[in-house]
């Protein structure tokens, strides 16, 4: 039985956090800028990464220090990305450096990510001089993974955190997760990060297989603006303190450990996509009786992701002509006459377009369905038996105030 529970990074075995001001983001005194992940024992770890050609510094760092398949701390900083900065590489490795004193192991056995501009050199003085405060202010609860959680945040309005607990082996595992994301979201592994912590025994190599097939149909569905960054970063601890037998194969553990991971992924997705900068509404899209799943996932990225459907949805406007667009420039091949469009939320559902032809519809009760917060773009193909959803939100003006003076 998979359940959500509290706790998010702190909610499995064995995992401190916590989260501080120590002067990256100089701006505001009050914001957290710096947040720690610290696990009582070493685990097994993995992470995926952006595709963008151009890397943050941290994430040649942590692809180093995951070599061997093992970590044991993450630390992170947000109001600076650290990428395209004078010495980069070498202010990470500080990072690591001086959590790894404070906490007594390796600097190689710590990650460390960072988020915010790009191009500017990162305080390294002040996170270095703050650690020993970081390390002092780690717990195992609720409210310390809250502070983590906030101090990674950069235009985020909320936090992100899920926990969810499942049964693997005869034993009761648990896992959590924190992860930022507002703007700069198209992620093909935007600006995300996720940290994500569970008591499962798994080994580094069937981590890394899970994590990659999570990626895949969670992080890898949602976008706000179809900007990928130079910094994502989604990476996964795994100590152990479970006690189940330790998964080395697929199997029906596996399995079981696979679904709790995309449930818990799932929900974070969804949170940064419900965030995006500026968005008034979560938009989720449905493409049903596609030919393959590529195909429905090729034309369910495509209509989140066009910026006319965006607007139409923040109007309240059911401009269904916008979705069919979207997926006739999407790449992929179908047959626009077998098209069913509806749009869907809690005020109800209402079928626009039948065979790539408009419907007369109800326009009063379409706006009313429309102007809910969690609004539903259902197609169906007719082409077949494969289907996916993604998840995106829409533009707003504000979106264009935020990123027009982000950095100054």
């Amino acid at each position: 039985m998979l359940n959500f529970i509290e706790g998010g990074v702190c909610a499995a075995q064995g995992f401190r956090a916590a989260g501080i001001h120590v002067g990256v983001k100089t701006h505001a005194a009050w914001k957290k800028d710096v947040a720690l992940i610290v696990s009582d024992v070493d685990c097994a770890a993995a992470a995926v990464f952006t595709k963008n050609v151009v890397k943050a510094a941290p994430i040649h760092v942590d692809k180093a220090h995951l070599a061997d398949g093992k970590a044991r701390a993450i630390i992170a900083n947000s109001g600076n990305a650290n990428a395209c900065a004078p010495y980069g590489e070498e202010n990470a490795e500080k990072m690591c450096a001086a959590a790894a004193k404070a906490i007594g192991c390796k600097a190689e056995d710590v990650l460390v990510s960072s988020t915010g501009v790009i191009g500017q050199t990162i305080n390294i003085q002040a996170i270095e001089e703050g650690v020993p405060a970081l390390y002092a202010a780690l717990e195992r609860s609720n409210e310390a993974s809250d502070a983590a959680a906030h101090a990674i945040m950069t235009t985020d309005t909320v936090k992100k955190e899920v926990a969810v607990e499942t049964t693997v082996g005869g034993k009761t595992v648990r896992m959590g997760g924190i992860a930022k994301g507002s703007g700069m979201i198209h992620p093909n592994m935007g600006t995300m990060l996720c940290f994500l912590t569970t008591d499962c025994a798994i080994s580094s190599e069937m981590i890394k297989t899970a994590l990659l097939e999570t990626v895949g149909v969670t992080f890898n569905r949602i976008s706000v603006d179809g900007d990928t960054s130079t910094n994502d970063t989604c990476c996964v601890l795994a100590n152990g303190l479970a006690g189940n037998e330790t998964i080395t194969a697929k199997g029906p553990d596996y399995e079981a450990f696979l679904a709790a991971l995309r449930a818990l992924c799932t929900a974070l997705a969804k949170k940064m996509a419900s965030d995006g900068e500026g968005a008034k509404h979560l938009i989720t899209c449905t493409v049903s009786g596609a030919a393959d799943e590529a195909t429905a996932e090729t034309v369910s990225k495509s209509v989140i992701s066009s910026t006319l459907t965006k607007a139409a949805i923040f109007g309240a406007d059911a401009n269904w002509g916008r979705v069919l667009c979207a997926m006739g420039y999407s790449g992929a091949a179908f047959d626009p006459e077998k098209v069913d469009v509806h749009f869907a939320s809690a005020a109800g559902d209402i079928a626009v377009c039948r065979q790539g032809r408009g419907l007369d519809f109800d326009e009063d009760l379409a706006k009313k369905i429309l102007t809910e917060h969690d609004v539903e773009i259902r197609i169906a193909m007719g082409e077949g038996d494969a289907e996916c959803t993604c998840w995106g939100c829409d533009i707003t003006y504000d979106y264009i105030k935020i990123n027009g003076d982000y950095r100054t």
